[in-house]
Parts: C-alpha cells; sequence; structure tokens
C-alpha cells in the first residue's frame, strides 16, 4: 500500500475576535459611513476633493449588482456592469493614538485597488479576491479628520468566466497597535496527535518597528471550550531593531477533543506579547485538533477513519445581493447544504471571504481551498450566452507574473490556521485543451477528456509542457507557509497533463468531469491520490466514487445557483444547483439528499409522461394536471422501497430502490387530491413520507415563521413567503408580483425567488414569486424598535411579521 499520511490538526482564526482577522493589534470594523461614487473621478483621492454629491453607503457594497440587468452586457458575468468606482470615507484618529501604528486592513475589493490616505498612495492590489493590510502610519494626522480614498477599476467588466461584482465588497478593518507586534496573520500552529495525545506546534512571528532592540515574553494560553486552560507555555525572545523574528513552542493535551463533521471541537489560543511584563499585543484564535490521511488505494481518513467527501463546489455571490452576502446568509446556506448530505466545499475558483472559512470550522465542513482559474493566458469569456458565439479575451493573466505567488502565498498565510481547510488548490482547469494549452496528445482522440478541447493540436498555441514548470513554483510558494496539508488542482485535459509535468508536482490530483480515466490512471500511476474535483449531477460520477474504494470524494458543479457564467438571455446565471439563488432547496437536492444523507427521507416530483426513457433528478413537487393525463412520479428516498398512494388508496406498487438510477417511479393517470410517497424499511415498517396536494387559485401570503430575532448589529432575518390557496395549501404554479414594506429598525437589502430567467429590476421593494415562494432579506440598522415586514399583492390576502431585535 502506498499512503501519504499528513496529520493535520490544525488552528482557525476566531470569527469572535477582531484583532484575530489580523492577528494582531487593536481592530475595529470601519464599514460605515463610506462615500460612493461610479465613475473615474479625477483627483478624488485629495483631502480637498469635494464628495457631497457622492452616495453614501456601507461597505461591504457591490457596485455590479445594484445595476441594471441588460442583454449588451456580458453573460460570462451575468449581465451585470462594471466600472471604475471610487469610495471615500473621513476617520479620525484620536490624538492619544500618537505613538501607536495605525493599519487599514480590506478583506477584499474586487478588483485592480488603489488605496490612498489624506492623498498618499499605500498601494496597489490587483487581485480582488485576496486580503490585504497596509501600514497608514506614514500619512496619519494624529487629532484630526484623514480621509481614505480607495479607487476600484473593473473596467474590464468581462474579466472572469462567472459573477465578481465590484467594489469593497467585504469587511474593512482599522488597525493600532504597538510599534512591536506579531505579525500580519503571524500565528500558525501544526499540532500532531499520537496515541491520545495532542501536540499543539505553536509560531509566533514577531515585527519590531522601533530603532531600539526589543526583549519580549510570548505566553500561549489554550483554553477548553469551558474557558479554562488546559495548557500553556512562555519563551523569551529578542528583536532586533527594525526587524522581524518569531517564536517556537509546543503545548500538549491529553485526549484532545477531537474536530470532526458530527462533532466540530474547537479550543481558543490566547497569544499575549509582553515587554517589561506588561502586554503590548495579543490575539485570540480558534483552534482544534484532527487528523487527515490520504492513501492512493484507500482514499481519505479523518482522524483515522475512512470516509467519502461528499462535496460541492461553490462561488461566493447569493443571489440578489451580490458577492456582498452578510455573514448570518451565509451561514443559512450552509447550514441548508450539510441539511442536504454536504460534508465538503471546493472554493471555486478563488479564495472567499474569511467568515466563510471560520463557518465551515464551527458547522463541521471540510474546504479545498482554491486559488486560480488562469494562470499566464486568458481563458475564453462567453459574452452572449455559456459556450456559443465569439468569446472575449479579458482576465487576470496580465498580473499573474507579478503576483501569482504573492497571492498564492497570502491565501495561505491568511487562512492556513482553519480546521476546516483539508488542501490547497492551486489552479482550476488551466490545462483546459487548447484554451491556451495544446500538445500533440489532442491528435490521438478524445479519451481522457471530460470537456471540449477545441480541435486536436495547435502548435502556434502555448506549450502544455509549461504546465509543469508553473504548478511547481507555486507549489513552494505554499509550501514556503503550509507543509501540513496538500496541494492539489483541478484537472480539465488529464489526458493531456498527463504527458506533463503538471500532476506529479502535485500531492493529490483532481479530476475534472473525467471518471473514465480512473482506474486506468490508477494502474499507470499507483502512487496518485485521486478524486473527483468537478463533477456533474448523474448517479454514475456518484457510483465511480461510491464503487472505487481509491477514490475519496467528490465536489458537484455546483452546490448552489450562481451568477453568471449564463446562457443566452434571458439567464441570470447557472442553474445547475441543489439550492437555488435564494437558498431553497431544489429537487435535485432532494435526490443528492437519498444519495448523500443518513436520516430517513424521501421526496416525490411529478411531470407529464413523455418518449424520454429518462428519470428526471429535477421534477418539482406539483400535482396540478388534466384529469387522465398520465403523469410520471420519481420518487427520491433513501429508504429501501416505497410505495405510492392516491387519496389513501394504493396506485404505485411497492418498489425496491434501484441502486443503479437512485429512483423509484410509477407512470399513473391525474387524479386531483393528496399524492404521498411512503418510504418502508426491510421490515415494511413506514420510515419515511411525502405528500403533494392539488391546489386551487392563490389565495393569500403566508409567512410560516413568526418567531424571528437578529441582532441589532446588522444581523440579517431570511423571511420566506408562500402562496396559498383557500385551504392553506402551496401554489406551485403561481408567480403572483409581491411588494414587501419594512418599517422600524430594519430596512430590504433584497428580494429573492430563485428564478433564473426573471431578468427585471431587483433593486426595489417589488418582484414576482416563483414555485409559489418569495425570499426577503431584512437587516437590523442599529436600533431597538422592531422590525415590521409587510408584503401585499393583488387579490391576495397581506401577510406580516414582526422581527426582533437584541
Amino acid at each position: 500500500m502506498v499512503t501519504k499520511k499528513l496529520l493535520l490538526p490544525i488552528l482557525l482564526f476566531s470569527c469572535m475576535s477582531a484583532f484575530s482577522q489580523i492577528s494582531f493589534g487593536d481592530s475595529k470594523k470601519i464599514n460605515d459611513n463610506w462615500k460612493f461614487t461610479l465613475e473615474d473621478a479625477q483627483n478624488a483621492q485629495n483631502t480637498t476633493y469635494n464628495d457631497t454629491k457622492w452616495q453614501s453607503v456601507n461597505v461591504p457594497h457591490d457596485w455590479s449588482v445594484e445595476g441594471r440587468l441588460s442583454p449588451t452586457l456580458a453573460s460570462c458575468t451575468g449581465y451585470l456592469p462594471g466600472g471604475i468606482g471610487w469610495y471615500r470615507k473621513t476617520l479620525n484618529i484620536p490624538q492619544e493614538k500618537r505613538g501607536e501604528k495605525v493599519y487599514l486592513y480590506f478583506e477584499g475589493v474586487y478588483n485592480r485597488s488603489e488605496v490612498f490616505i489624506n492623498g498618499h498612495s499605500l498601494g496597489k492590489r490587483p487581485n480582488g479576491f485576496i486580503s490585504f493590510a497596509y501600514d497608514a502610519t506614514p500619512f496619519v494626522k494624529y487629532g484630526e479628520d484623514n480621509i481614505i480614498a480607495v479607487r476600484v477599476d473593473h473596467s474590464k467588466s468581462a474579466d472572469s468566466r462567472w459573477y465578481t461584482g465590484s467594489g469593497i465588497y467585504r469587511n474593512v478593518w482599522l488597525v493600532y497597535s504597538n510599534p512591536v507586534h506579531i505579525g500580519q496573520w503571524g500565528v500558525y500552529t501544526y499540532p500532531e496527535v499520537t496515541n491520545g495525545t495532542g501536540t499543539l506546534n505553536v509560531e509566533v512571528a514577531l515585527e519590531n518597528g522601533t530603532s531600539a532592540k526589543t526583549n519580549l515574553t510570548v505566553v500561549n494560553e489554550l483554553l477548553g471550550s469551558d474557558g479554562k486552560v488546559v495548557a500553556k507555555s512562555s519563551q523569551k525572545v529578542a528583536v532586533e531593531a527594525n526587524a522581524a523574528n518569531k517564536v517556537e513552542a509546543k503545548i500538549k493535551v491529553q485526549n484532545p477533543k477531537l474536530w470532526d463533521l458530527e462533532h466540530p471541537n474547537l479550543y481558543q489560543l490566547k497569544t499575549t506579547v509582553l515587554k517589561d511584563g506588561k502586554p503590548i499585543d495579543k490575539t485570540v484564535t480558534s483552534t482544534g485538533f484532527r487528523t487527515f490521511t490520504f492513501d492512493a488505494n484507500k482514499g481519505f481518513a479523518l482522524n483515522g477513519k475512512w470516509m467519502k467527501m461528499k462535496g460541492v463546489c461553490l462561488h461566493h455571490d447569493a443571489g440578489v445581493l451580490g458577492v456582498a452576502v452578510p455573514r448570518d446568509v451565509l451561514k443559512t446556506r450552509l447550514q441548508t447544504l450539510k441539511e442536504i448530505g454536504v460534508n465538503a466545499i471546493r472554493t471555486s475558483h478563488n479564495p472567499q471571504a474569511p467568515d466563510f472559512y471560520a463557518l465551515c470550522d464551527e458547522l463541521g465542513l471540510l474546504v479545498l481551498n482554491e486559488a486560480y482559474d488562469e494562470w499566464e493566458f486568458p481563458k475564453r469569456k462567453w459574452l452572449t450566452g455559456w459556450n456559443v458565439g465569439t468569446p472575449g479575451f479579458e482576465g487576470s493573466n496580465d498580473i499573474f507574473a507579478d503576483w501569482g505567488e504573492k497571492d498564492l502565498e497570502d491565501m495561505v498565510r491568511r487562512d492556513r490556521n482553519h480546521l476546516s481547510v483539508f488542501g490547497w488548490s492551486i489552479g482550476n482547469e488551466v490545462d483546459y485543451p487548447n484554451d491556451p494549452y495544446s500538445h500533440p496528445v489532442l491528435d490521438k482522440g478524445t479519451e481522457g477528456f471530460g470537456q471540449a478541447n477545441y480541435g486536436g493540436y495547435q502548435k502556434d498555441a502555448p506549450d502544455a509542457m509549461r504546465l509543469g514548470g508553473i504548478a511547481k513554483r507555486l507549489v513552494a510558494a505554499v509550501k514556503k507557509y503550509d507543509k501540513s496539508r496538500p496541494t492539489t488542482a483541478g484537472l480539465a485535459g488529464v489526458a493531456m497533463s498527463n504527458e506533463t509535468e503538471y500532476p506529479g508536482a502535485l500531492d493529490i490530483t483532481g479530476y475534472n468531469y473525467t471518471e473514465s480515466k480512473y482506474g486506468s490512471d490508477h494502474k499507470k500511476y499507483p502512487n496518485r491520490v485521486i478524486f473527483g474535483s468537478e463533477n456533474v449531477h448523474d448517479m454514475g460520477p456518484w457510483l465511480a466514487v461510491k464503487n472505487n474504494e481509491h477514490i475519496f470524494g467528490q465536489f458537484l458543479w455546483t452546490g448552489i445557483d450562481y451568477l453568471g457564467e449564463s446562457n443566452a438571455w434571458p439567464s441570470r446565471g447557472f442553474y445547475s444547483g441543489l439550492v437555488d439563488f435564494a437558498g431553497m432547496i431544489k429537487p435535485r437536492g432532494y435526490f443528492r439528499q437519498s444519495l448523500w444523507s443518513d436520516k430517513p427521507m424521501i421526496y416525490a416530483g411529478t411531470y407529464p409522461v413523455n418518449n424520454d426513457a429518462a428519470l428526471s433528478k429535477d421534477a418539482w413537487p406539483l400535482w396540478n394536471y388534466t384529469d387522465g393525463q398520465m403523469i410520471r412520479v420519481v420518487c427520491y428516498t433513501n429508504a429501501p422501497k416505497a410505495r405510492l398512494e392516491l387519496n389513501g388508496k394504493v396506485v404505485g406498487e411497492e418498489k425496491k430502490y434501484d441502486e443503479q438510477t437512485g429512483i423509484i417511479y410509477w407512470d399513473i393517470p391525474f387524479t386531483s387530491g393528496k399524492l404521498e410517497a411512503i418510504g418502508l424499511g426491510n421490515d415494511n415498517k413506514l420510515v419515511s413520507r411525502y405528500a403533494i396536494v392539488s391546489s386551487q387559485q392563490p389565495n393569500a401570503l403566508v409567512i410560516n415563521e413568526k418567531n424571528i430575532t437578529i441582532n441589532k448589529d446588522k444581523g440579517v432575518a431570511k423571511v420566506i413567503v408562500q402562496v396559498l390557496d383557500e385551504k392553506g395549501l402551496p401554489v406551485m404554479l403561481s408567480d403572483n408580483e409581491v411588494t414587501c414594506n419594512v418599517s422600524g429598525s430594519g430596512k430590504l437589502l433584497g428580494l429573492e425567488a430563485g428564478n433564473n430567467t426573471d431578468m427585471g429590476d431587483y433593486t426595489d421593494n417589488v418582484q414576482r414569486v416563483f414555485h409559489g415562494h418569495l425570499v426577503a432579506y431584512i437587516q437590523a440598522t442599529g436600533g431597538n424598535e422592531p422590525i415590521t415586514v409587510k408584503f401585499s399583492s393583488n387579490w391576495l390576502k397581506s401577510a406580516e411579521v414582526t422581527i426582533l431585535v437584541k
């Protein structure tokens, strides 16, 4: 047996501790009261510039999603606009802060940003997905107002294959620190677990911004979930003037509580830096213990238990909210995926917000953290519909030579302490055949290519042999800051890449849509750890994982519907998710739940019988047809068998679960009433049931959740309104236009129904329901007054809910 064993219980940053975002100093968010203009305003960095006519905004802010959908814009980025915008903020730095350093930390700005303070440029960061900080101290005016200005250049609006958003779309932090402090992202741990003993290896990087050598003491205290110290260490260190140093420690814990998917146990590591016995810096981060094992024959084990990763790929938008996604919304979406049975997420194809990783740590979800979708050359960007027409070639390739390794290093340093992260992906489909790389093997046929290869070998295209050298450099950049996790990539042209050094540079190898090579490549490359890094939702690719011990998992494309990569107009985005734009589970989500969840479940959907023998995984729960019409009822369940009843009578005989299709079905003539799928155990006892009832005309709007409380500091409620008939039954076919009005200490962030083809206005308080429901995102604005949300629609009874704030 060939085994690559990586023991990786590690530290993660606490989302509860503000300063742990950057790991030093005293931090606070400065998200409120910015000014914004969507134009390339000349000299807007100057302190004397008049911004009184600019729009007042809070960040996170995504200006693209506030734009109008238009067929004249690029389909790849969701028919939404880019442009150039400026942000300005007035910030008073108290006089008593003189002597302290002042930093500005941005979690993400898309893209090609430049930050100024008081007219002085602090720096540029072209990558819109990477977090970054600037030392503003030399230009700060203590005891006075200071002007922060940020120029954001997304004029290359079709620069991505999916929707990226535009603007300062993540949090911004102001950091005060002692001139001697912990380095940015400077706390790193890599535990070991042996025979019931956990050893937390801790590294603390230190920076001395003074002109004198400084003697320090670094204390690390590990706290359990009860807040009590379970172990600690103390080291002395000297840091030379205007230099850096680091200390290392080993903290031992007997029988630590391990982090796993069902019990995501976390510890807190409190790091304190003392000078002359007095604290001058501190940070608190979350940590835990767990082990990963990757094996070329047996797959993957978490804490020594072999398992399959049931993963999804995930882009970073949330429908109507764009990419400025509040933590509460993100948490709900992740919980929904976990309810389906998902246990792993691939961040396609860029680092996501810090909140995302903290939530995965807390909820018990594994994460494959991905950096890039292209390297030195641009890919095709579809402008008039996915994979049709003439593509564009805007992209981020022009910054790769200068920033590729730096951005990757910063991703690793920022996220290396998250317990959920199991690997680093250095690229997705950068080996797409003839997009742009080519190789003579392309003349030998299409076997081993899961996607289009745009013809045979093209000798004038970039040589695919370049991939190996680039991969080696990127892997080295990762290993510079984290040797505890494997590196990987999502290969699109496996047969072509196998002719290069690219796969060999990786620790584990992702195959995109290339299940056909799982067996042959396992024999040809016996030391290669293989998994499905991107897969369709069909049963075959899952069976290729389930029935092959050496394939440790798959990642479906995609977990949640996302903006961009749209089809021809009208199409907001890509519609293959288990969950829709509104965060509601789609039929294919229930199909996947039947395959992946251990909890008893059953679901039934319907559609008219046609000549297509294929069984649909996208059947909606609808029971409104013409009397006598032949209807196919499909059942998704993890019960051993099921039967079908209509109005209390058996109309579909008991059938066993089909291991090859995952679907039980019956064809029956339509009669209105109550249709029920009954899941049965091997002992014929009922284990699950699901009902669909014929509905009448829409009669009323209803909100089922009545007890809603959110944090008054920008907490967000997801309010779901349904259309019901006179008997209180859901009306799936309704498309009524609904108006939402909000009063009290809250505001409407957006209305989302999940309809991919509705290209209307998403910036107002009016929206049509889709499949009988609509979601309103309501955000608290800081007051104590309860929030009242009222929904109304012509000819329907209105609905109202009161949201409490705390």
